[in-house]
């Protein structure tokens, strides 16, 4: 059986309760000269061994954030807070600190765009679109005066619901799906509803490095699961749900981001087992599932769930209309009461002219012709982008779906250098250690063949090989 993921390496216990404690300090929860817990409390409350509490205070001593005093304890130094203060209407209002670096990386403006998982507008139907929405104001004249339901359009729910069991099996009802704008508010939600501060989470690796953000920000704790072209490793899931009983387990299971692996289906239906048996909450985002290029994929995880352990986030910007924003959210209740709830704080429901315009266009027969085009072209930038690569000594495993390569450097390449090169010229892409929950993976890079058209994207890539050559 494999060992527990190396959760003491790259990013130990010790600096995630750093970074706590940090955290709380910049959100003034605790402020210049408070008191901090003692060693023992906090320890108890997090539920992590006295020593890890120790090396996290030590660290915060020698970084000048924290100062001791003698026989007293631990205070929180005036001189060093992180905290930035800005002024709003004249009252002093912590200004929190947020990291996206995917979010930087993309608003860059190139020429040659390897790192955004997106489709190449020119692949996309638009004309046939805009037709779409000439009709949706015919149907609904007054679709611009009113707000959808914050669980969204009812027509949609219910068409929606009818497509999942058709086309994958999944037994469930409207009232069972949840439209948000896109997977990445989907995800903010949940975690929002389900992570609390030092809550293990499990996270393959490498994954969706902005779902990393957002867990860190909840102040979770990582747990990493190894993910292969065979899937996971059950027995060593198995054993990181009986160690660290996690709140949930986010997966992309589904021509993966960013290695384009997909999980056996004997796989699934014995994850959600553990799932039952563990409790633990299985997150299964699925935005790449009808970009395959042979066979489709299996059912998803929710089609094995009976007992509510499965969230299914089934997004569609990536291929039918980035603009809208359409994300459907599959769960049970009581669950999806308090997600109508997270919803409707964030922003009481999504645009209803998006939902009506997607619902009309993505029922259409068009459509289904449109999907079956999409695979074909966006196969042939996959396979242009490795003959590209195949004199070049890097490795990767061809993906049979979805919209990335997962490539691995030789040991004589830095990724770091190639990738501060690369934006000079004007390329982009993704470097692999954003992606690893451990920050490591420092010879991987996700290079994305949906979005540059055919010609930049033989262009990129011979520069791109040419400037690892000179390095």
């Amino acid at each position: 059986m494999k060992q527990p993921a190396k959760e003491d390496q790259s990013h130990p216990l010790f600096r995630q309760v750093y970074e706590y404690m940090l955290n709380r300090m910049e959100r003034g929860e605790w402020k210049a000269h408070d008191k901090l817990p003692s060693i023992r409390g906090l320890a108890e409350e997090l539920k992590v061994h006295r020593l890890t509490v120790f090396k996290a205070y030590r660290e915060l001593t020698d970084s000048g954030k924290v100062y001791v005093k003698d026989k007293s304890g631990y205070y929180v130094s005036p001189a060093n807070l992180l905290r930035e203060e800005r002024t709003v209407e004249g009252a002093a209002v912590p200004a929190y600190s947020l990291t996206n670096p995917m979010s930087d990386i993309q608003r860059m403006p190139v020429t040659y765009q390897f790192s955004q998982a997106l489709i190449d507008p020119g692949l996309l139907p638009n004309l046939f679109l805009s037709d779409y929405v000439k009709k949706v104001f015919d149907l609904y004249p007054k679709v611009m005066g009113t707000y959808s339901s914050v669980q969204g359009d009812d027509e949609l729910r219910e068409t929606l619901s009818e497509h999942f069991h058709k086309h994958y099996r999944l037994q469930l009802s409207p009232q069972e799906l949840l439209i948000t704008s896109g997977a990445q508010q989907a995800i903010n939600l949940i975690a929002g509803l389900v992570l609390g501060p030092m809550d293990p989470v499990l996270v393959e690796r490498p994954t969706y490095s902005v779902a990393l953000d957002i867990f860190r920000r909840a102040g979770a704790r990582l747990i990493p699961v190894e993910i292969t072209p065979e899937g996971y490793d059950l027995e060593a899931v198995e054993a990181l749900m009986r160690k660290f009983k996690p709140r949930m387990f986010y997966m992309n299971p589904t021509h993966h981001n960013p290695t384009g692996y997909t999980v056996p289906a004997r796989q699934r239906k014995q994850l959600v087992e553990l799932a039952e048996q563990y409790r633990c909450l299985l997150v299964e985002d699925d935005p790449f599932r009808d970009i395959y290029f042979g066979e489709a994929p299996p059912a998803p995880f929710f089609a094995y769930d009976t007992e509510g352990w499965v969230i299914y986030i089934s997004s569609f910007s990536k291929y039918v209309a980035p603009g809208l924003r359409i994300c459907a959210v599959a769960c049970r209740h009581p669950f999806m009461e308090r997600l109508i709830t997270a919803k409707s704080l964030a922003d009481n429901g999504s645009p209803l002219l998006n939902q009506k315009i997607f619902l009309h266009y993505y029922t259409s027969p068009r459509l289904q012709q449109h999907l079956g085009k999409l695979r074909i072209a966006l196969q042939v930038h996959k396979e242009i982008m490795e003959e590209e690569l195949a004199s070049s000594g890097w490795e990767w495993t061809a993906p049979e779906g979805g919209l990335n390569l997962w490539v691995k450097l030789p040991d004589s390449v830095s990724a770091s250098a190639l990738f501060a090169r690369s934006m000079e010229q004007s390329i982009s892409f993704v470097p692999g250690e954003l992606c690893d929950p451990l920050g490591e993976m420092k010879s991987r890079l996700r290079l994305s063949y949906s979005f540059a058209s055919e010609t930049l994207l033989r262009e990129g890539m011979r520069r791109l090989m040419k400037l690892a050559r000179e390095l």
